[in-house]
């Protein structure tokens, strides 16, 4: 199986509907933040091992417990997928912090104070 066949696509569709649902109802961990997302998961194609993108809208403590919560139970999320995905394998997992929306609201929040400093340039320049 190729890495990006549709087979492979389907399986981190179906993974990753699953995780999000044990994270959200399943585990009672205190260490996970009430604010985390499955990002995005990718399947290796012989099933063997999994990469789990995680997103926590919080402060940088509340990430590095989040992961160490989701790390520390991972033999638990492991059997919940056995029993609620049927797979041949089911994948050893690997949580990987995710901070690309972090990222995309830095962005977007200076681009906004470009586009006013610019903005109240150009009023400037009008008056003059």
């Amino acid at each position: 199986m190729r890495k990006n066949s549709i087979k492979n696509t389907r399986i981190n569709g179906e993974v990753q509907k699953e995780l999000s649902a044990i994270i959200r109802g399943e585990i009672k961990d205190p260490r996970i933040h009430p604010m985390t997302s499955v990002m995005a998961v990718e399947v290796a194609p012989d099933l063997k091992t999994c990469k789990a993108y995680i997103s926590v809208l919080g402060s940088d403590e509340a990430k590095k417990s989040t992961i160490q919560g989701l790390s520390s139970a991972e033999g638990y999320i492991r059997r919940m997928l056995a029993k609620n995905l049927n797979l041949r394998n089911t994948p050893e997992i690997r949580f990987i912090l995710d901070e690309s929306i972090e990222y995309g609201v830095n962005m977007s929040k200076l681009i906004d104070e470009v586009a006013k400093k610019d903005a109240s340039q150009g009023k400037l320049e009008e008056e003059e």
